[in-house]
């Protein structure tokens, strides 16, 4: 069955053709936007939620989308998502940074210079048959000195228009390497610099605990007299009320708001100060950026819904649609580690140690840790997956820990699963065969190679003669066929293995004769979703 999504904001049909011509089942219905019952009476329905800011994605709305698997906001602000909620439920949530990049930077440029020559207050006091020419003495940006805060995608591009109208840049960006200003034309400066040299400041950074009032009324005190500065990214990044007592005292020049730390904003600080520039969130507005964007996340959640593509996940690691082809069947040997470690602990797990040798060490250890930690929790909770897993571990406290190495045996990669209890540690490591099939090649230490299936049965005993027997012989009185079968021991005469993989779960009848034979130390029953 083709999978199914609903559009509940507007977006072009351009977008939503996407989907059809995929062979997605979409339905476009933009006036569930503002319709929170009508949407939570039908959202069951839906594999896929595509939205841009009417839609509010609620805890109560997400208890009733029982099959829902990904949100996409055609945007980049997630605001109207409860990300915890959709993370828990095991929803992963998109947004589409890249299609409104040039449109929310232009904006910033524009209002720099809005700013710069007092434009808005000028144009005001024209229309009203003034000629107040004296009164409006701009500067020129030219030679002045911008001080960036985030020079990611969309400060990136603000940095290079500003080089293009002859500014000097600086820029604060922990994550910005040195090698890479240099390569930008910018000059990486600690954030006290930054303030202290900046002729006008722009920020480009998401609203987090860290950059929560990054200019702060400390900071804003350090800041070269006569600054001007424009936030167009988020909200809450400056304070409102100290910037307007810092603009009334004269000690900034002047500012430009597209975004305010409460909106819609009826009523700010800000509001009605000379050579303040204000507009109503207007960044991504463009003809061109709606277009994109909604585009953007078509295409992503398409790819999703049919290959398996992570795409500007903000609950759960990205991975190409590249990446998927390659790293499908190691995430799903991933997952059946996980599972098989899962399903033999009945204890609570204190520690995951995952060890990535050889190829799979160079993959996106991120999605197989995922996957990991999935296949363990599913022990606990049936319900979760990769995107809900590591919230459920961090909720229990789990320690998650990755080893990466290189190729160290027979095997061109393999991945190696250890999980600590207050009883005891537990391992399993597994490869991917060149024909793709996930194999389990080493069970507590003991070398072993066994394909994997939905159905299997592990047993432990001391190596003595008769096992072979007594699991062939009770499997055929069982009428359970054996599709493959596989042993392993520690040493001749030490702790032996056996894991058969059947064509139907092993009753419990078949179990108890087992166990009656009093050659067994463990019989275990396992399932594994191999679909």
């Amino acid at each position: 069955m083709a999978p199914k999504v609903l559009v509940s904001d507007k977006l072009s049909e351009t977008a939503v053709q996407i989907f059809r011509d995929r062979g997605i089942d979409v339905d476009f219905m933009p006036e569930l936007g503002k319709d929170k019952d009508k949407l939570a009476e039908v959202i069951g329905q839906y594999d896929g939620l595509a939205i841009r800011s009417a839609t509010k994605v609620t805890p109560t709305l997400l208890e009733k989308a029982d099959n829902l698997k990904v949100i996409g906001r055609a945007g980049i602000g997630t605001d109207n998502v409860d990300k915890d909620a959709a993370s828990k439920k095991g929803v992963i949530v998109m947004n589409t940074p890249f299609g409104n990049m040039i449109t929310t930077a232009e904006h910033a440029i524009a209002m720099m210079f809005a700013v710069a020559r007092q434009i808005p207050e000028a144009s005001t006091s024209t229309h009203a048959g003034k000629w107040e020419k004296s009164r409006f003495m701009g500067i020129e940006l030219t030679n002045k000195t911008l001080g960036v805060i985030g020079a990611g995608n969309i400060g990136g591009i603000v940095c290079e228009r500003a080089l293009g109208l002859k500014m000097k840049v600086v820029a604060y960006d922990p994550y910005l390497s040195e090698e890479k200003a240099a390569k930008k034309g910018i000059e990486k400066v600690e954030l006290d610099e930054l303030l202290k040299r900046a002729d006008f400041i722009t920020l480009h950074v998401p609203l987090t605990d860290q950059t929560r009032n990054i200019l702060s009324r400390e900071n804003l005190a350090k800041t070269k007299k006569g600054v001007r500065i424009v936030n167009c990214a988020r909200g809450g990044l400056v304070d409102e009320e100290a910037l307007a007592e810092a603009l009334q005292s004269g000690h900034v020049a002047g500012a430009a708001f597209d975004v305010f730390s409460e909106e819609p904003a009826k009523d700010n600080a800000l509001f009605n100060l000379p050579n303040v520039v204000c507009t109503p969130h207007l960044g991504a507005a463009t003809t061109e950026a709606q277009e994109n964007v909604a585009l953007q996340v078509a295409e992503q959640i398409s790819n999703y819904l049919l290959t398996g593509a992570v795409e500007n996940a903000l609950n759960m690691p990205s991975v190409t649609a590249e990446e998927a082809k390659v790293m499908g069947p190691w995430i799903k040997l991933a997952g059946h580690l996980g599972s098989f470690i899962g399903q033999m602990t009945d204890e609570p797990v204190n520690a995951i140690n995952i060890l990535y040798d050889g190829v799979a060490a160079e993959m996106n250890l991120a999605a197989l840790n995922c996957s990991v930690v999935a296949g363990i929790m599913k022990k606990f909770n049936p319900e979760v997956n990769m995107v809900s897993a590591p919230v459920v571990a961090k909720e229990r406290g789990i320690q998650i820990s990755t080893t990466n190495q290189d190729k160290s045996g027979a095997f061109e990669g393999y991945i190696k699963v250890t999980v600590v209890t207050e009883k005891r540690e537990r391992s399993i490591g597994g490869t991917v065969f060149s024909d793709g099939k996930p194999r389990f090649i080493q069970i507590k230490g003991i070398n072993i190679d066994a394909e994997i299936g939905a159905h299997m049965l592990y047993t432990t005993n001391e190596d003595v003669p008769g096992i072979i027997g007594a699991l062939g012989q009770t499997m055929g009185e069982n009428e359970v066929n054996i599709a493959n079968f596989t042993l392993g021991r520690s040493e001749a005469g030490g702790e032996a293995i056996a894991l058969l993989y059947v064509d139907e779960p092993v009753p419990a009848e078949a179990r108890a004769k087992l166990a009656e034979t009093g050659l067994f130390t463990q019989i275990k029953p396992l399932e594994f979703d191999v679909a």
